[in-house]
């Protein structure tokens, strides 16, 4: 199980939405690349990248900001979504260095694409993002909510070909409220295989309660705010969800 740090880009800055109102943005940082550099440095091995730009508009809007933090850290694994609508764009981030690209909006729209979208990179180059308010799947950048309930989404990613999935709980994205434990039990079941936890990890707890759930449920955990209002390190994360201590990362 790994600790995914997250940096949502807007505005070319790292910033944190609340329940993914565009309205409620508090901003950390004017640097993505130090920001990145900072979690690597902590021990970080994945980095969560959303362009919440790309994500509002349907296309990417933050590549040159995404490939200039994999251009300074080359040994950082980067997942990154937001906007992406075609082969030719999941390319183009694949070719600059990202190692996993998210499929968000897409999955509810145009279900072949995602099946062509694995036939053109393979599975382990591909996620899934699903992402829930109430139950339903929501899409556009979180402006705009379906009525295809998210359980009935997830249930068909494997049969598209993919592998991975992060599942975002809306109501407690951005809020610090916790995480529900059984919601990604359920969603894992539904999938047939495990889920990266996204929404609402305010402590420790959450980070142990998820880690509970096993590596047949739980794939990793995304962390954004409680790391940026300082609430616990991202060296105590990993600690947590894997047990084992963080290797410092060698000097100069």
């Amino acid at each position: 199980m790994q600790v995914f740090p997250a940096i949502d880009l807007l505005g070319g800055r790292v910033v944190r939405l609340a329940q993914g109102d565009y309205e409620r943005v508090t901003v950390y940082s004017d640097d993505p690349v130090a920001q990145a550099q900072s979690f690597f440095d902590a021990g970080a091995q994945w980095l969560h990248v959303v362009d919440l730009d790309g994500a509002r508009a349907g296309e990417p809007r933050n590549t040159a900001v995404i490939a200039r933090i994999v251009s300074e850290l080359p040994d950082l694994r980067i997942e990154v979504g937001g906007g992406l609508r075609s082969l030719a764009q999941v390319k183009a981030l694949l070719d600059v260095g990202v190692t996993r690209v998210i499929l968000g909006s897409t999955l509810a729209h145009d279900p072949a694409f995602a099946r062509a979208a694995v036939a053109e990179f393979g599975p382990d180059a591909l996620v899934a993002g699903v992402d829930a308010r109430d139950g339903l799947v929501a899409v556009e950048g979180w402006t705009q909510t379906s009525t295809m309930p998210a359980t009935e989404l997830v249930s068909t990613l494997a049969s598209g070909g993919l592998r991975h999935l992060v599942y975002t709980d809306i109501a407690r994205d951005g809020m610090q409220r916790g995480i529900q434990a059984e919601l990604y039990t359920a969603v894992a079941a539904a999938a047939g295989f495990p889920v990266v936890v996204s929404g609402g990890v305010a402590t420790l707890g959450d980070v142990a309660a998820a880690a509970c759930l096993g590596p047949e449920a739980v794939e990793g955990v995304i962390i954004g705010r409680a790391l940026y209002e300082k609430v616990f390190t991202l060296e105590e994360a990993i600690n947590t969800l894997t047990g084992t201590p963080v290797p410092k990362p060698p000097l100069g």
